[in-house]
């Protein structure tokens, strides 16, 4: 069973309506041992860092979230992403889980280019004001406002994406897919 983590930070609807579209059956869930007795866990997220993390916290999920992390097929989109690494400079800094090395940093004011970053970049589509640096377990850089990114990683069996596969067409879909079958 593939279990979606509900804590609180976004797009759960949308991205349950993607796997629904290609037939695989998924459950939201705020029960850390709905996520920990998954076969596969979706980590997504919109919105700030600092409130996501208190919402881990409440919920009690930190523990099963890390353990998941590290055991089994597991997927962080957007802010889900952004929370594995080890701190975000969102909302004046904030220490995330620390499962990936490195600081999430905002986008730098340029004159004429608009943070947050919204719309199609490469194949996939983004909404973020924030970005991951680019580590050895990045698989997909992108770059905006001047600062390249991680786009996309893979660590073992854990994935992460900064972009909305859920939000990205059919190749959005075929992403979900290949990492719904590992």
């Amino acid at each position: 069973m593939i279990a979606i983590v509900d804590y609180k930070a976004g797009n759960l609807t949308s991205v349950k309506l993607a796997f629904d579209a290609l037939g695989i059956e998924t459950v939201k869930t705020c029960d850390p041992e709905v996520v920990r007795n998954a076969t596969h866990v979706v980590f997504p997220g919109v919105g700030a860092a600092k409130s996501a993390m208190e919402n881990l916290e409440k919920l009690k999920l930190v523990d099963a979230i890390k353990e998941a992390a590290l055991t089994k097929p597991f997927l962080g989109i957007c802010l889900g992403m952004q929370i594995l690494f080890e701190e975000s400079e969102e909302d004046g800094g904030v220490k995330t889980l620390g499962i990936l090395p490195g600081k999430v940093k905002r986008f730098p004011n340029i004159k004429g280019v608009k943070v947050p970053h919204i719309g199609w970049n490469e194949d996939y589509y983004f909404v973020h004001s924030y970005f991951a640096p680019i580590i050895p377990e990045t698989t997909i850089k992108c770059c905006y406002a001047e600062k390249e990114f991680t786009a996309a990683l893979k660590r073992g069996t854990l994935t992460a994406a900064q972009f909305h596969p859920e939000k990205s067409g059919r190749l959005g879909l075929e992403f979900l897919k290949e990492w719904a079958t590992c």
